[in-house]
């Protein structure tokens, strides 16, 4: 799943928690793609992330917040909308020596709060540390109850077919649910059903 998000990349480590001042949560630039590349690649190198292209982080840079410190990039995340109702938190990482900070909580709450910004009922995230989500809002929910587009990007993972990550969903609107109900609704119903290649009959050579 392309938001990968493991104990590896964002979880914080025991130890000393830095000042908020020392931090500065923003939304991400062009200048700050480089920067992300590293960070997310360094860890795909690792088999713990999707690797990412120039031209994927430059198309979704919007989605990005970054969190600096001294003009450092130390942490990365984005806000990826799916339906005028729901979007994902994605591409969540932080710099190896930057743990024992908290910088994926303060990440996850920026998004969470942008998310509400723009009057989203719900986000959800793929991860591996469902506990540190539920100590964020979020509770556990089947991967049937999504949008089918949120699946578009699984097609690139080798996990494809046999996905172990958890999927939850922090609903930020009460009302959701109604929402939530009748966009599946739609989305069922259109549907297309893609044809399916038959293998080819070659004759036998004699």
């Amino acid at each position: 799943m392309i938001s990968s998000l493991r104990e590896d990349t964002i979880i914080e480590h025991a130890g000393r928690a830095g000042s908020h001042d020392d931090f500065a949560v923003r939304k991400a630039g062009m200048h700050d793609i480089g920067p992300i590349l590293g960070l997310i690649n360094g860890y795909a190198a690792k088999g713990i992330m999707l690797p990412r292209t120039e031209l994927e982080v430059s198309e979704d840079i919007r989605d990005f917040s970054v969190i600096v410190t001294a003009g450092r990039l130390i942490g990365c995340g984005a806000l990826h909308f799916y339906t005028p109702h729901i979007g994902e938190i994605r591409s969540l990482a932080v710099a190896e020596d930057a743990k024992t900070h908290g910088i994926g909580r303060r990440l996850i709450e920026a998004l969470v709060r942008e998310a509400s910004d723009y009057s989203l009922d719900a986000v959800f995230a793929f991860t591996y540390v469902a506990d540190f989500f539920r100590k964020m809002g979020f509770q556990e929910v089947e991967r049937g109850e999504l949008p089918l587009k949120a699946w578009k990007d699984c097609v690139r993972c080798p996990k494809f077919q046999c996905c172990d990550e958890i999927a939850v969903m922090r609903v930020l609107r009460p009302e959701y649910c109604r929402h939530f109900q009748q966009y599946r609704q739609f989305e069922e119903s259109a549907l297309v059903q893609l044809p399916v290649l038959r293998e080819l009959q070659l004759p036998i050579a004699r």
